[in-house]
Protein backbone atom coordinates (compact mmCIF):
# COMPACT_ATOMS: atom_id res chain seq x y z
CA UNK A 1 0.00 0.00 0.00
CA UNK A 2 1.96 3.44 -1.17
CA UNK A 3 1.48 6.49 0.91
CA UNK A 4 -1.15 8.15 -0.86
CA UNK A 5 -3.59 5.08 -0.01
CA UNK A 6 -2.52 5.03 3.55
CA UNK A 7 -3.42 9.03 3.76
CA UNK A 8 -6.94 8.31 1.96
CA UNK A 9 -7.66 5.94 4.15
CA UNK A 10 -6.99 8.17 7.19
CA UNK A 11 -9.19 11.23 5.70
CA UNK A 12 -12.04 9.43 4.24
CA UNK A 13 -13.89 8.73 7.65
CA UNK A 14 -13.02 12.53 8.48
CA UNK A 15 -14.48 13.33 4.55
CA UNK A 16 -16.97 11.44 4.39
CA UNK A 17 -18.44 12.64 8.42
CA UNK A 18 -18.61 16.51 7.19
CA UNK A 19 -20.11 15.64 3.61
CA UNK A 20 -23.28 16.02 4.78
CA UNK A 21 -22.89 19.73 5.59
CA UNK A 22 -21.51 20.27 1.97
CA UNK A 23 -23.62 22.53 0.16
CA UNK A 24 -25.01 22.03 -3.63
CA UNK A 25 -25.90 18.77 -5.54
CA UNK A 26 -22.65 17.20 -7.01
CA UNK A 27 -20.20 19.13 -4.60
CA UNK A 28 -20.59 17.00 -1.69
CA UNK A 29 -19.33 13.79 -3.88
CA UNK A 30 -16.36 15.25 -3.38
CA UNK A 31 -17.15 14.01 0.54
CA UNK A 32 -19.16 11.10 0.18
CA UNK A 33 -17.42 9.17 -2.01
CA UNK A 34 -20.47 8.62 -4.45
CA UNK A 35 -18.80 9.43 -7.84
CA UNK A 36 -15.32 7.24 -7.72
CA UNK A 37 -11.82 9.34 -7.54
CA UNK A 38 -13.11 13.09 -6.24
CA UNK A 39 -12.08 12.10 -2.86
CA UNK A 40 -8.75 11.88 -3.78
CA UNK A 41 -8.79 14.80 -6.18
CA UNK A 42 -10.01 16.39 -2.84
CA UNK A 43 -7.38 15.32 -0.67
CA UNK A 44 -4.45 16.16 -3.53
CA UNK A 45 -5.91 19.30 -4.01
CA UNK A 46 -5.32 19.90 0.02
CA UNK A 47 -1.82 18.25 -0.14
CA UNK A 48 -0.78 20.48 -3.36
CA UNK A 49 -2.68 23.75 -1.71
CA UNK A 50 -0.45 23.10 1.19
CA UNK A 51 2.88 23.02 -0.23
CA UNK A 52 2.35 25.30 -2.94
CA UNK A 53 1.82 28.04 0.15
CA UNK A 54 4.88 27.74 1.37
CA UNK A 55 6.30 27.69 -1.61
CA UNK A 56 5.09 30.64 -3.02
CA UNK A 57 6.21 32.81 -0.03
CA UNK A 58 9.37 32.08 -0.66
CA UNK A 59 9.43 32.71 -4.45
CA UNK A 60 7.88 35.88 -3.69
CA UNK A 61 10.30 37.15 -1.62
CA UNK A 62 13.28 36.08 -3.95
CA UNK A 63 11.65 37.79 -6.93
CA UNK A 64 10.95 34.32 -8.76
CA UNK A 65 7.29 34.45 -9.08
CA UNK A 66 7.28 33.12 -12.89
CA UNK A 67 9.42 29.86 -12.39
CA UNK A 68 6.52 28.43 -11.28
CA UNK A 69 4.99 28.79 -14.83
CA UNK A 70 7.86 28.61 -16.81
CA UNK A 71 8.35 25.27 -15.06
CA UNK A 72 4.52 23.82 -16.08
CA UNK A 73 5.22 24.91 -19.17
CA UNK A 74 8.15 23.06 -18.79
CA UNK A 75 6.13 19.93 -17.70
CA UNK A 76 3.30 20.06 -20.41
CA UNK A 77 6.27 19.51 -22.71
CA UNK A 78 7.70 16.62 -21.11
CA UNK A 79 3.82 15.07 -20.27
CA UNK A 80 3.71 15.62 -24.25
CA UNK A 81 6.86 13.40 -25.07
CA UNK A 82 5.48 11.41 -22.60
CA UNK A 83 1.99 10.67 -24.61
CA UNK A 84 4.19 10.50 -27.86
CA UNK A 85 6.18 8.08 -26.26
CA UNK A 86 3.78 5.60 -24.74
CA UNK A 87 4.06 5.98 -21.62
CA UNK A 88 1.37 4.90 -19.00
CA UNK A 89 2.51 7.53 -16.50
CA UNK A 90 3.71 10.94 -18.35
CA UNK A 91 3.96 12.95 -15.77
CA UNK A 92 7.25 11.36 -14.56
CA UNK A 93 8.59 13.03 -17.80
CA UNK A 94 7.13 15.73 -16.98
CA UNK A 95 9.33 15.46 -13.49
CA UNK A 96 12.51 14.85 -15.23
CA UNK A 97 12.16 17.69 -17.73
CA UNK A 98 11.29 20.12 -15.32
CA UNK A 99 14.12 19.54 -12.50
CA UNK A 100 16.34 19.46 -15.25
CA UNK A 101 14.82 22.98 -16.38
CA UNK A 102 14.98 24.22 -12.68
CA UNK A 103 18.54 22.74 -12.22
CA UNK A 104 19.61 25.16 -15.60
CA UNK A 105 17.43 28.16 -14.96
CA UNK A 106 19.24 28.53 -11.50
CA UNK A 107 22.38 27.87 -12.39
CA UNK A 108 22.36 30.50 -15.40
CA UNK A 109 21.28 32.97 -13.17
CA UNK A 110 23.03 32.19 -10.13
CA UNK A 111 26.37 32.53 -12.35
CA UNK A 112 24.77 35.46 -14.21
CA UNK A 113 24.69 33.91 -17.65
CA UNK A 114 21.26 35.11 -17.72
CA UNK A 115 19.77 37.66 -15.43
CA UNK A 116 15.89 38.26 -15.10
CA UNK A 117 13.40 36.20 -16.10
CA UNK A 118 15.25 35.13 -19.57
CA UNK A 119 16.03 31.95 -18.55
CA UNK A 120 12.46 31.14 -17.49
CA UNK A 121 11.18 32.53 -20.57
CA UNK A 122 13.29 30.58 -23.13
CA UNK A 123 12.82 27.46 -21.21
CA UNK A 124 8.86 28.23 -20.72
CA UNK A 125 8.10 28.61 -24.43
CA UNK A 126 10.82 26.15 -26.07
CA UNK A 127 9.81 23.23 -24.03
CA UNK A 128 5.79 24.44 -24.60
CA UNK A 129 6.58 24.35 -28.22
CA UNK A 130 8.79 21.10 -27.90
CA UNK A 131 5.60 19.49 -26.44
CA UNK A 132 3.09 20.92 -29.44
CA UNK A 133 5.60 20.12 -32.07
CA UNK A 134 6.09 16.19 -31.06
CA UNK A 135 2.34 15.45 -30.55
CA UNK A 136 2.02 17.48 -34.16
CA UNK A 137 4.22 15.16 -35.68
CA UNK A 138 3.36 11.85 -34.11
CA UNK A 139 -0.36 12.79 -35.50
CA UNK A 140 -1.88 13.27 -32.46
CA UNK A 141 -4.41 15.93 -31.72
CA UNK A 142 -5.50 17.92 -28.41
CA UNK A 143 -7.27 14.99 -26.71
CA UNK A 144 -9.26 15.03 -23.49
CA UNK A 145 -6.05 14.01 -21.38
CA UNK A 146 -4.08 16.28 -23.19
CA UNK A 147 -6.11 19.01 -22.35
CA UNK A 148 -6.51 17.96 -19.00
CA UNK A 149 -2.52 18.66 -18.93
CA UNK A 150 -3.11 21.90 -19.75
CA UNK A 151 -6.30 22.68 -17.55
CA UNK A 152 -6.61 20.17 -14.98
CA UNK A 153 -8.89 17.57 -14.28
CA UNK A 154 -10.10 15.58 -11.10
CA UNK A 155 -10.58 12.24 -13.64
CA UNK A 156 -6.78 12.34 -13.76
CA UNK A 157 -5.98 11.57 -9.72
CA UNK A 158 -6.62 7.81 -9.55
CA UNK A 159 -4.61 5.68 -6.72
CA UNK A 160 -1.11 6.05 -8.48
CA UNK A 161 -1.37 9.78 -9.05
CA UNK A 162 -1.97 10.40 -5.38
CA UNK A 163 0.39 8.33 -4.20
CA UNK A 164 2.92 10.33 -6.27
CA UNK A 165 1.53 13.49 -5.38
CA UNK A 166 1.36 12.12 -2.11
CA UNK A 167 5.24 11.48 -1.84
CA UNK A 168 6.18 14.54 -3.86
CA UNK A 169 4.16 16.68 -1.08
CA UNK A 170 5.29 14.84 2.29
CA UNK A 171 8.93 14.70 0.82
CA UNK A 172 8.43 18.96 -0.17
CA UNK A 173 7.03 19.42 3.31
CA UNK A 174 9.44 17.59 5.40
CA UNK A 175 12.38 19.30 2.78
CA UNK A 176 11.22 22.31 3.44
CA UNK A 177 11.05 21.98 7.39
CA UNK A 178 14.57 21.24 7.99
CA UNK A 179 15.98 23.73 5.28
CA UNK A 180 13.54 26.71 6.24
CA UNK A 181 16.41 29.02 8.56
CA UNK A 182 19.01 28.29 6.20
CA UNK A 183 16.26 29.28 3.09
CA UNK A 184 14.83 32.33 4.82
CA UNK A 185 18.35 33.54 5.29
CA UNK A 186 19.28 33.07 1.64
CA UNK A 187 16.57 34.75 0.85
CA UNK A 188 16.73 37.79 2.89
CA UNK A 189 20.55 38.42 2.84
CA UNK A 190 22.71 36.06 0.44
CA UNK A 191 26.25 37.56 0.71
CA UNK A 192 25.51 37.41 4.64
CA UNK A 193 24.26 33.64 4.68
CA UNK A 194 27.66 33.10 2.52
CA UNK A 195 29.55 34.92 5.12
CA UNK A 196 28.09 32.32 7.77
CA UNK A 197 29.01 29.51 6.00
CA UNK A 198 25.90 28.77 4.75
CA UNK A 199 25.85 26.52 1.42
CA UNK A 200 24.09 29.13 -0.13
CA UNK A 201 24.42 27.46 -3.80
CA UNK A 202 23.19 24.08 -2.57
CA UNK A 203 19.77 25.03 -0.75
CA UNK A 204 19.20 27.17 -3.40
CA UNK A 205 19.40 24.65 -5.98
CA UNK A 206 17.39 22.06 -3.25
CA UNK A 207 14.62 24.79 -3.54
CA UNK A 208 14.75 24.72 -7.31
CA UNK A 209 14.00 20.71 -7.14
CA UNK A 210 11.57 20.99 -4.73
CA UNK A 211 9.75 23.79 -6.61
CA UNK A 212 9.93 22.07 -10.20
CA UNK A 213 8.75 18.55 -8.57
CA UNK A 214 5.72 20.54 -6.73
CA UNK A 215 4.55 22.12 -9.47
CA UNK A 216 4.68 18.87 -11.56
CA UNK A 217 2.19 17.55 -8.98
CA UNK A 218 0.24 20.48 -9.54
CA UNK A 219 -0.31 19.82 -13.16
CA UNK A 220 -3.04 17.11 -12.38
CA UNK A 221 -4.62 19.96 -10.52
CA UNK A 222 -4.73 23.07 -12.06
CA UNK A 223 -3.33 22.15 -15.37
CA UNK A 224 -0.39 23.31 -16.89
CA UNK A 225 -1.31 27.20 -17.89
CA UNK A 226 -2.78 27.67 -14.55
CA UNK A 227 -0.58 26.73 -11.86
CA UNK A 228 0.53 30.33 -10.55
CA UNK A 229 -3.29 30.48 -9.56
CA UNK A 230 -1.70 28.19 -6.50
CA UNK A 231 1.56 28.26 -6.09
CA UNK A 232 1.43 32.95 -6.45
CA UNK A 233 -1.52 34.28 -6.24
CA UNK A 234 -2.53 33.39 -2.66
CA UNK A 235 0.61 34.32 -1.50
CA UNK A 236 0.87 37.70 -3.08
CA UNK A 237 -2.67 38.41 -1.49
CA UNK A 238 -1.47 37.63 2.16
CA UNK A 239 1.70 40.09 1.46
CA UNK A 240 -1.23 42.28 1.27
CA UNK A 241 -2.99 41.54 4.48
CA UNK A 242 0.53 40.11 6.69
CA UNK A 243 2.52 42.30 9.11
CA UNK A 244 5.26 39.41 9.31
CA UNK A 245 6.98 36.67 7.20
CA UNK A 246 4.95 34.13 9.49
CA UNK A 247 1.88 35.64 9.33
CA UNK A 248 2.30 35.56 5.57
CA UNK A 249 2.77 32.01 5.74
CA UNK A 250 -0.18 31.65 7.49
CA UNK A 251 -2.76 33.92 5.44
CA UNK A 252 -1.45 31.94 2.62
CA UNK A 253 -2.68 28.48 3.50
CA UNK A 254 -5.86 30.22 4.50
CA UNK A 255 -6.88 31.90 1.24
CA UNK A 256 -4.79 28.57 -0.60
CA UNK A 257 -7.18 26.31 0.69
CA UNK A 258 -10.53 28.62 0.54
CA UNK A 259 -9.59 28.80 -3.20
CA UNK A 260 -9.43 25.47 -3.89
CA UNK A 261 -12.66 24.59 -2.06
CA UNK A 262 -15.02 27.22 -3.31
CA UNK A 263 -13.20 26.63 -6.78
CA UNK A 264 -13.99 23.14 -6.56
CA UNK A 265 -17.95 24.15 -5.82
CA UNK A 266 -17.83 26.03 -9.05
CA UNK A 267 -16.53 23.32 -11.18
CA UNK A 268 -19.13 20.59 -9.07
CA UNK A 269 -22.10 23.12 -9.57
CA UNK A 270 -21.33 24.99 -12.78
CA UNK A 271 -19.11 22.87 -14.66
CA UNK A 272 -16.46 25.78 -14.40
CA UNK A 273 -13.52 23.24 -14.59
CA UNK A 274 -11.78 22.66 -11.86
CA UNK A 275 -8.12 24.85 -12.64
CA UNK A 276 -10.40 27.43 -14.10
CA UNK A 277 -12.59 27.54 -10.89
CA UNK A 278 -9.84 27.86 -8.72
CA UNK A 279 -7.37 30.12 -10.61
CA UNK A 280 -10.63 32.57 -11.25
CA UNK A 281 -11.30 32.35 -7.28
CA UNK A 282 -7.86 33.30 -6.35
CA UNK A 283 -8.04 35.58 -8.72
CA UNK A 284 -11.00 37.35 -7.35
CA UNK A 285 -9.51 37.09 -3.69
CA UNK A 286 -6.42 39.19 -5.05
CA UNK A 287 -8.96 41.46 -6.94
CA UNK A 288 -10.90 42.32 -3.51
CA UNK A 289 -7.83 42.52 -1.47
CA UNK A 290 -5.94 45.06 -3.54
CA UNK A 291 -8.79 47.18 -4.38
CA UNK A 292 -9.33 47.27 -0.28
CA UNK A 293 -5.67 48.40 0.42
CA UNK A 294 -5.70 51.16 -2.79
CA UNK A 295 -8.95 52.70 -0.99
CA UNK A 296 -7.95 52.07 2.23
CA UNK A 297 -4.21 54.03 1.23
CA UNK A 298 -6.06 56.61 -0.53
CA UNK A 299 -8.43 57.56 2.28
CA UNK A 300 -5.82 57.80 4.23
CA UNK A 301 -3.18 59.45 2.62
CA UNK A 302 -5.36 61.13 -0.59
CA UNK A 303 -2.33 63.29 -1.91
CA UNK A 304 -0.24 59.87 -1.56
CA UNK A 305 2.66 61.37 0.04
CA UNK A 306 5.16 58.84 1.54
CA UNK A 307 5.75 61.05 4.75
Amino acid sequence: MGIGLILFDICVPFLEFIAPAMPGKYFPSFFNGVIPGLQRALIASIMVTIVAGFLGTFLLVRNLALIGDGLAHVSFGGVAIGIVLGATSPLWYALMFSIIASILIYELQSREILTGDSSIAIFMTGMLALGLVSLRISGRAITTEIHSYLFGSQLLIDKASLDQISFICIGAIITLFFIRNGLLAITIDPLAARVQGLPVQGLGLLFSIITAAVVVSMVKIVGALLVTALLVTPAATAQLIGRSFKSCLVWTQILGLSSVIIGLYLSAEYDAGPGSGIALVAASIFTVVATCQILIKTLINPNGNSN
